[in-house]
């Protein structure tokens, strides 16, 4: 009898086949196999001089996990390691930004203009930044969340838009006949905003509906009914959790980490954004 194995040992490794090794990712789905706890990634941190998993059930509980043997992706047993890191940004000056754009190599931020970008809300800037981010600091212009626009008017009278002080606007659900499109006909007719204010929507309820299905990997977005808060309805339909601000903001950050570039956006979206940065920044 041997006794080179006598002691503890960690009974969830796989004793004689190898296990594809993943680096762990926010969002990604994993289940627990010893207490059959599954959950999305939440976070990642290092303790004890271990890595360590958060995982968040459908309900909203979280517990933590040791990375390592033990979990299963998509029904697969896997070895989860450490998030892959990241790389250098190459010195050469033909990288891409997420936008598309030509990165600019070795340029500080410039100072921010007087021109501004805005949207209805956090998100809408959130994904703004993520995507178009390093073009508008190059460009030194700043976005900023209105949280709606029933008084949109007065906010614009309020910045004084004129030469050298462009501003434009980024609209949710601008489509003809709608409340939007009539507040948006009344803020372009006021004095001072022909050839200084510019306001472009998409034509989504929200700016969520903006990130492609396929790359959540859903055919569509759900229809929701009138009369349900369609961010709650969206998470509902998701199976995550839902129920307070704090639920529907987790769901926005697992949608936005699905973004790397402007290649997982919609068209009507991308021609929006790009058309009100040339807007400010031509002169």
């Amino acid at each position: 009898m041997s006794y080179q194995n006598w002691g503890p040992q960690d009974l969830s490794a796989p004793a004689k086949t190898s296990l594809p090794e993943v680096p762990v990712e926010r969002g990604m789905v994993l289940e627990d196999v010893q207490s059959g706890w599954v959950g999305a990634v939440t976070r990642v941190e290092k303790s004890g001089g271990m890595h360590v998993v958060a995982l968040e059930d459908r309900r909203g509980r979280s517990r933590s996990f040791r990375l390592g043997f033990g979990f299963l992706l998509e029904g697969r047993p896997i070895r989860l390691t450490p998030p892959a890191p990241r790389p250098a940004p190459a010195p050469a000056g033909g990288t891409r930004t997420a936008s598309g754009s030509v990165r600019v190599g070795g340029q500080r931020a410039q100072v921010a203009k007087a021109s501004r970008i805005w949207v209805e809300g956090k998100h809408d800037a959130e994904l703004v930044e993520k995507v178009w981010g390093d073009d508008l600091r190059v460009e030194g212009i700043v976005v900023e969340p209105l949280h709606g626009i029933d008084d949109l008017a007065g906010a614009v009278a309020a910045f004084g838009p004129g030469p050298g002080r462009r501003l434009g606007v980024l609209v949710d659900h601008l489509v003809p006949q709608s409340k939007e499109s009539r507040i948006a006909d009344a803020v372009m007719a006021s004095p001072g905003a022909k050839g200084n204010v510019l306001i472009v929507g998409h034509p989504y309820v929200d700016v969520w509906q903006a990130i492609r299905p396929a790359v959540l990997g859903i055919e569509q977005w759900p229809v929701i009914p009138r009369g349900v808060d369609w961010k709650t309805g969206i998470l509902t339909a998701f199976g995550w959790p839902h129920s307070t601000k704090e639920d529907v903001g987790l769901g926005w950050q697992r949608l936005l980490g699905a973004v790397r570039s402007y290649a997982d956006l919609e068209a009507s979206l991308l021609g929006r954004v790009e058309e009100v940065i040339d807007f400010l920044t031509v002169p």
